[in-house]
C-alpha cells in the first residue's frame, strides 16, 4: 500500500527530474528550437522545395548539446540554412569564417556540365573577371582540391539524392568563398591547368549611370541601389534627360542586394499611365488551414516616359530586381533580354531567437508574375547565354 509519505516522495523525485531536464537545456537548444519552429510555421516553400523538415530536426537537434560558444552556434546556424538550398535565407550575424551570402557576394557562375564544372557567366567588373577567367572554361579545382567533394558541405543533408537546384546552390556557395580566405580556381587553357586569383571587390557607390548608346538609345544602369530611397530622386532626374530618345534600355543586371518595393515602384510608375498590377503575394495561415493572397499595384508617376523600354537582368539580378523585372513584362511595359535570374525565393521577413538575440531572415511569401508564374521561374522574353550576350543584344537596339 503506498503511504502518504512514500507518495510525496515520489512526486518530488519526478519534479525534481523534470526540473532537471527543462532547466538543464542551453539556451542554444532553446534557440535552435525556436529556430527550427519559426521557419516550420512561417517558411513559405517547404513544401515547393520538397523539403523534410522533420528531418532536418533530427538531424541536427542532438548536435547542439555540444554547442557551447556564440561562434560555434552561429556556424552551426549558417549550416542549418543550407537545408533551405536558396540565397534568400541568411544570418544578421556573421564571422569572417562565414561565406559571402550569394548572389551578391559572388562573381562567377559556374554549372556542372555531365561530370565537368564549366563557367556559365561572369559578373562585369568584379574579380573573376579581372583575374582572367573566361565563360566556356573549365574548373578543376576550388583551392587546390576538386569541387566534387567540396560541395557536400553546402548539400542538404535531409535527403541523399540531391536534386539540379541543390548542387547549384552548393556551387554558388562554394564559389562565392568566405570572408578570411583568398580564392584560387584552377581551371583549363589551352589544355593546361591554369590558377586564377579572383580579389573580391565591393559594389560601386555611385547609385545608377547613364550614358546614350546611339543617336536612338539611352541607358540606365542602377547599380545594386534598389533598397536606397535616393536612387528615386537620382532615377527621375536621369530620366527627365532622356526623353528625347525614342528607346530606353534600363539595366538590372547589377542588382543582386535586393531592395524595396517603394523605389521599385517609383521607377516603374514613371512608365504607365494607369494604376497596374505587377506582382502577386500569397502567405499561408497554416492554423486556419488558408491563405492570403493579394495584387500589388503601381500607380503613374509624375510625367510618363512613352518610348519603348527594355529591361535588362541576369544571374546577378535578385530579389527586388526580379520583382521588376516581372512588373515590367506584367505590365507590357518592356521587353525583358538576358539569362535567368538569380531566382531568389520570396519576400523575406525578419526574426529574432530569445536567448541570443540573433537575428535571421528568410522567405515567408511567396511571390508570382501576375499571370501566376512564380517568380524565381520567370525566363525574359529574350533569352541570352550569359552577360556578354545580354549586353551585345542591348548595342544592337536602335
Amino acid at each position: 500500500m503506498l503511504t502518504t509519505r512514500r507518495f510525496t516522495k515520489i512526486v518530488v523525485f519526478f519534479l525534481l527530474f523534470w526540473s532537471s531536464t527543462t532547466f538543464a537545456q542551453t539556451k542554444y537548444q532553446k534557440d535552435f528550437s525556436a529556430f527550427w519552429t519559426d521557419i516550420n510555421t512561417h517558411y513559405a516553400y517547404l513544401d515547393q522545395q520538397a523539403i523534410n523538415w522533420e528531418k532536418v530536426r533530427e538531424i541536427y537537434e542532438p548536435k547542439t548539446e555540444k554547442i557551447t560558444t556564440d561562434e560555434e552556434f552561429i556556424r552551426f546556424l549558417e549550416t542549418v540554412l543550407n537545408e533551405l538550398y536558396n540565397g534568400h535565407s541568411s544570418l544578421n550575424s556573421n564571422l569572417m569564417s562565414s561565406n559571402r551570402l550569394i548572389p551578391s557576394g559572388s562573381d562567377v557562375y559556374i554549372e556542372k556540365v555531365g561530370n565537368k564544372y564549366v563557367i556559365k557567366d561572369i559578373r562585369k567588373g568584379f574579380g573573376a573577371e579581372l583575374s582572367g577567367l573566361k565563360t566556356g572554361m573549365e574548373v578543376k579545382l576550388y583551392n587546390g582540391k576538386p569541387v566534387e567533394e567540396q560541395l557536400k558541405k553546402f548539400l542538404p543533408k535531409f535527403t541523399d539524392t540531391p536534386n539540379q537546384k541543390m548542387v547549384q546552390y552548393a556551387l554558388n556557395m562554394l564559389f562565392a568563398g568566405t570572408h578570411d580566405t583568398k580564392r584560387e580556381i584552377t581551371a583549363m587553357v589551352n589544355g593546361k591547368e591554369t590558377k586564377f586569383y579572383p580579389v573580391t571587390y565591393g559594389n560601386r557607390d555611385e547609385l545608377l549611370y547613364s550614358k546614350a548608346l546611339n543617336d536612338n538609345t539611352a541607358y540606365i544602369k542602377i547599380n545594386n541601389s534598389l533598397g536606397n530611397n535616393n536612387l528615386i530622386a537620382a532615377f527621375d532626374k536621369t530620366l527627365d534627360s532622356l526623353f528625347e530618345y525614342k528607346n530606353l534600355i534600363i539595366d538590372l543586371t547589377e542588382t543582386p542586394g535586393g531592395g524595396n518595393s517603394t523605389v521599385a515602384r517609383s521607377i516603374m510608375g514613371r512608365f504607365i499611365t494607369e494604376l497596374l498590377p505587377y506582382q502577386v503575394h500569397e502567405f499561408d495561415e497554416k492554423a486556419y488551414q488558408t491563405k492570403r493572397h493579394w495584387v500589388e499595384y503601381v500607380p503613374p508617376r509624375k510625367d510618363t516616359y512613352t518610348g519603348k523600354v527594355y529591361v535588362l537582368v541576369g544571374r546577378w539580378t535578385g530579389s527586388m530586381g526580379e520583382g521588376m523585372a516581372v512588373g515590367f513584362d506584367g505590365m507590357k511595359r518592356a521587353k525583358i533580354i538576358g539569362t535567368e535570374m538569380a531566382g531568389l525565393i520570396g519576400a523575406i521577413s525578419n526574426f529574432q531567437l530569445p536567448e541570443t538575440k540573433i537575428g535571421f531572415q528568410f522567405p515567408t511569401e511567396r511571390l508570382y508574375h501576375i499571370n501566376g508564374t512564380p517568380r524565381e521561374d520567370f525566363v525574359p522574353e529574350i533569352r541570352t547565354q550569359n552577360s556578354e550576350d545580354t549586353l551585345q543584344k542591348a548595342k544592337e537596339i536602335r
